[in-house]
């Protein structure tokens, strides 16, 4: 990766991608942010309107540009753009279909012009569209990573510091596998403040815990759709747990996020693309970490592996 350049392209400028933006130029990583979408007005708007902020933060370059010469000299280049789910009368299959044929057509424009780059995707599914894109562009592993189950890793903290009062900050914990219905609560991973969570419960003894997991992991899956049944979509949340990864990459801090990473038999997984512990630094995916886990957490994983191999198996056998 080209440490000198500080430069991030998104591409997407809706929700998402404006409030990744957003919260990109707050937090002071980046030097340049470029926003890319196929509504060139909505760019140069959100563009204008984010650098008229910049008395308020740390001096960034914010505009906006068409795409390929914008991915040019960019570090990293993150991917939110996609299509919503039209309603209950357009298939999961047909979103799959028309994301992954979106995200492929950006990858490809982005490896003619800076194959250095490292690709963030966020655009849903996004298990299933990194995964595609990877393959079809044949874009080396570990440099094309998606947004995996960073943000609902961040939603199961949140929900267990509430629980036993304390700040999340405090506590430790990742969900895996499917950034969807089959993903799973690594309990076994869980620590507060440095103790492991049946130990911390065992000194707290305010309630059975054990009987609130599945409670709480079902809170954890179903949040997106509290959030959507609200506001019609979610933005904040996945612009805070991007602008983490992007942070691991633009200062190589090999923090451990877990992210979109192909597996090649991790977990005695192979030729499937899920939320897993890696190590993020200025590669990308420095390293993919095989937690221990439980017998029955391993085979959670591999149950929610085997839903996204059935969503590719229908995908690659539908005609485009």
């Amino acid at each position: 990766m080209n440490f000198k350049s500080r430069k991030v392209a998104i591409v997407g400028a809706g929700a998402v991608g404006s409030g990744f933006a957003f919260a990109l130029a707050q937090s002071g990583i980046a030097e340049e942010i470029v926003l890319v979408d196929a509504n060139t007005d909505l760019a140069k708007g959100q563009a204008l309107d984010l650098a008229h902020g910049a008395p308020f933060y740390r001096t960034v370059s914010i505009y906006a540009d068409t795409a390929p010469q914008a991915y040019r000299n960019a570090a990293i280049v993150v991917i939110t753009a996609g299509k919503a789910q039209a309603g209950p009368s357009q298939s999961r299959l047909e979103l799959m279909q028309i994301n992954a044929k979106i995200v492929t057509s950006i990858a490809t424009d982005i490896q003619m012009v800076n194959p250095e780059a490292i690709v963030l995707v966020a655009t849903n599914p996004v298990d299933i569209v990194t995964h595609v894109a990877r393959l079809r562009t044949q874009w080396p592993r570990g440099r094309i990573l998606g947004s995996g189950t960073v943000l609902d890793s961040a939603r199961f903290r949140w929900l267990l510091a509430e629980h036993c009062g304390v700040s999340p900050q405090n506590v430790h914990a990742s969900i895996l596998g499917e950034h969807g219905d089959s993903e799973l609560a690594a309990w076994s991973l869980v620590h507060i403040g440095g103790l492991p969570m049946d130990h911390y419960c065992s000194v707290c003894r305010k309630c059975d815990f054990i009987h609130r997991r599945p409670q709480i992991l079902e809170q954890v899956r179903r949040s997106a759709y509290h959030i959507i049944g609200y506001k019609g979509s979610t933005s904040f949340g996945v612009a805070m747990a991007m602008v983490q990864i992007v942070r691991a990459i633009l200062r190589n801090e090999r923090r451990v996020l877990t992210v979109s990473a192909p597996l090649a038999g991790e977990y005695g997984l192979n030729d499937v693309t899920l939320g897993i512990p890696c190590v993020v630094g200025a590669n990308g995916i420095e390293e993919v970490i095989e937690a221990q886990l439980t017998p029955e957490e391993n085979q959670e994983l591999a149950q929610s592996a085997q839903v996204l191999k059935d969503s590719l198996a229908l995908l690659e056998t539908s005609p485009a």
